[in-house]
């Protein structure tokens, strides 16, 4: 069962979720980005400088963090979002590398 913010636990994690998710160019951007930064890396939402309107942003990452690619945390009148590596590995070996090879 999803935690209250909507992140998934890493063995709850579904494929199928991850690749729908990985399959908008837009969304897949944010993780690429993501998998630039150093680990740990948060980034809000707004950095990413999507072109698209808030609304659309907020619901780009909230596909991300119910697929369980993203962890957000709100950071006073934003959300930060940071790559799940760690559970992504765990779950989905070779997935991040496949997509750091495409990027």
């Amino acid at each position: 069962m999803p935690d209250p913010e909507g992140h998934p636990a890493t063995e709850e994690m579904e494929l199928r979720t991850v690749l729908n998710a990985l399959a908008d160019p837009l969304r897949y951007g944010v993780v690429s980005a993501l998998l630039r930064e150093a680990e740990g890396v948060e980034r809000t939402c707004a950095s990413f400088g999507l072109p698209v309107s808030k609304s659309t942003t907020t619901h780009h990452f909230r596909v991300l963090r119910e697929a369980g690619l993203v962890r957000q945390v709100d950071r006073g009148n934003s959300r930060a979002a940071a790559l799940r590596r760690e559970d992504l590995d765990e779950r989905f070996p070779g997935l991040l590398d496949l997509i750091r090879t495409n990027v």
